[in-house]
């Protein structure tokens, strides 16, 4: 797709967000990744059977009812087998991850990449910030897995109050999309439009990792609920505030978030590796090889789970006043 125009650059810079529409081209860019996915659980699903921690390998479900019933039936989540990313502390050298080749071509997608141009310049740096998202159903909650990791909604946040205050100069853009069609049934974002102007926020932690606003700090504000279709992206200034809605449909939710930055910038996560997606200066340097990806993350897994994180991502302090 060709770059973005400078009224949609400037609405991006007025609100703080922007959908683009067909950004991918949903059997040639999304059906790989599904498909990748499907052998992921697949795979997981087999081993977990003989393990004898499932009962049943649930062959005659599709993916997200598949991925739904052996959730339930563990009682704990398993999005952690299909991110492609680290979690943010507890990491061991065994610890899940899945870098495959489709999921680093849609991390590289050109058409995805000249729109990020618009928005960041030339030379494009992905950020390590970044997750695979598989929200389940409300209905499909037990007892055990209601609270677990990100199976549920998001709550409000920066995306800049989850990175390390090094990044705060940063020109960081996040990209969302789905893998299918999210309707609001299905809790896709939603945001505060120019919110970004308003500088960082306080954010009040929950845990060792998560953080997010104080809802009173958002009282009266404009709220935007933005259901997307499969080949849509949204695009988010670093400051928007956003959270994720309920799922209310009768399937998984499933989505990527990417963050983008340009080349040289300190990306707010820099234990985790990233890599040149796009340099019109030195085109030599951009990463093509997804092998070479996804050994830097074995890596940093292997040196992480040796000697630890070497600071905290959470930069604030629960016994704030507005905490409290």
């Amino acid at each position: 797709m060709p770059q973005l125009s400078r009224d949609q650059v400037q609405k991006f810079e007025q609100d703080g967000y922007l959908v683009v529409r067909d950004v991918f081209r949903p059997v040639v860019d999304l059906d790989p990744v599904i498909r990748e996915y499907e052998g992921v659980l697949d795979r997981l699903v087999v081993r977990l059977f003989e393990c004898g921690e499932i009962a049943s390998r649930y062959e005659e479900l599709a993916f997200g009812q598949r991925l739904i019933a052996v959730q339930r039936e563990l009682g704990r989540s398993l999005v952690q087998h299909f991110d492609f990313s680290l979690p943010k502390a507890n990491i061991k050298a065994d610890t899940p991850i899945w870098v495959g080749e489709a999921i680093f071509n849609a991390l590289s997608n050109p058409r995805l990449l000249d729109a990020v141009e618009s928005l960041v310049g030339p030379e494009i740096y992905l950020n390590p910030i970044h997750h695979v998202r598989m929200k389940l159903p409300e209905k499909a909650f037990n007892d055990k897995l209601r609270g677990q990791g990100s199976l549920g909604t998001t709550a409000w946040h920066q995306d800049n109050g989850v990175a390390t205050p090094d990044a705060d100069p940063t020109n960081m853009i996040t990209v969302w999309f789905p893998l299918r069609d999210t309707p609001i049934s299905s809790g896709p974002l939603q945001i505060v439009p120019g919110s970004h102007l308003s500088g960082l926020i306080t954010h009040c932690p929950k845990n060792q990792v998560n953080v997010s606003i104080p809802p009173q700090l958002l009282d009266d504000q404009p709220m935007l609920s933005v259901p997307m279709k499969r080949g849509d992206a949204l695009f988010l200034h670093k400051l928007t505030a956003h959270c994720s809605l309920p799922n209310l449909s009768d399937d998984i939710r499933w989505s990527f978030d990417l963050r983008y930055n340009p080349v040289g910038q300190p990306t707010g996560r820099d234990a985790f590796p990233g890599f040149i997606a796009r340099s019109r200066r030195a085109p030599d340097s951009e990463l093509h090889d997804a092998s070479e990806w996804a050994n830097s993350w074995f890596e940093a897994r292997r040196r992480l789970a040796a000697n630890g994180i070497p600071k905290a991502f959470n930069r604030w302090d629960a016994n704030a006043e507005l905490c409290a």
